[in-house]
């Protein structure tokens, strides 16, 4: 991999980390998690006008995918009410490639190597340190059951997804496709809470859509990675994003204790390397 290429998945890295940053610090988090839906319309918009469209046979997992991000708005807005950026935000990002892993071996019969089984091993050590104590304190009790909700989340449209596209004979038609379809979860919430998007401050508005052409943006820069590197090495370096989320939570936020959460985000991140780099 290049330097060039490194910096493009890393910055894309922080994109992501950025637009759940923004959904952590809204006010009104439902709202805002519908700005950002319609915020995937624009660059899905974009990809339909430049890509060929995908085939029918992947128009149901388009449809499942969608379903099932409804499921994610919901446990995300839950989360970042509830919990900490800095324990999230790992959490849901660094157990779904445990999961899709792990999913693998059970019912698909993939034998994992023994580096990717080290990194397991090393994100559950740090899910472990992030985690601990929040049982006994009672505060994070709620946004840690829905950051774990959030990765299985992430897992099975991951996986919807990879079918889907390999279904579809354009990947590029496949994911403006399914970034132009949350128009739907974007006018559901809207039609159901006008009054308080109306109420809502403008720089509030254009922020909460700012991060949703962001996190589209974000996806297709880590899209066009992989066509200059291994899908495994480009998938793992972007999951480095919990690095960045645990530095704007503990920064930008002021959560702590902040080595301990830094810690973690670390040994998470080199745990999802190791799986990427085994894959």
């Amino acid at each position: 991999m290049t330097a060039l290429t490194a910096s493009i998945v890393l910055f894309a890295a922080f994109l992501h980390a950025f637009w759940n940053a923004v959904v952590k610090g809204a006010g009104d988090k439902t709202l805002v998690l519908g700005l950002i839906a319609l915020g995937h319309v624009v660059p899905g918009i974009a990809l339909i006008a430049l890509a060929p469209a995908p085939d029918f046979a992947s128009a149901p997992y388009i449809i499942a995918s969608t379903i099932i991000h409804w499921g994610y708005y919901v446990l995300l807005n839950v989360a970042y009410r509830t919990g900490d950026l800095s324990i999230v935000y790992p959490i849901a990002r660094g157990l779904a490639p445990v999961l899709i892993a792990l999913g693998a071996q059970v019912w698909v019969g993939e034998r994992l190597p023994g580096l990717a089984w080290a990194g397991i091993l090393c994100v559950s050590g740090g899910i472990m340190v992030l985690t601990r104590g929040v049982f006994n304190s009672g505060v994070h009790v709620m946004g840690l059951a829905a950051a774990f909700g959030t990765a299985i989340i992430v897992a099975s449209y991951s996986i919807v997804d990879g079918v889907g596209v390999r279904l579809s004979g354009s990947a590029i038609g496949y994911i403006g496709w399914l970034f132009t379809a949350e128009l739907i979860v974007a006018i559901f919430i809207f039609s159901t809470r006008w009054d308080r998007l109306r109420a809502m401050p403008t720089r509030t508005i254009w922020l909460g859509f700012f991060g949703g052409v962001v996190s589209g943006a974000a996806y297709g820069l880590v899209l066009y990675a992989k066509t200059l590197a291994p899908l495994g090495i480009v998938s793992a370096l972007r999951e480095t994003s919990v690095i960045f989320a645990a530095m704007i939570g503990v920064m930008w936020f002021g959560e702590g204790p902040k080595r301990n959460r830094l810690l973690a985000a670390t040994i998470v991140a080199c745990g999802i390397v190791l799986i990427g780099v085994a894959s």
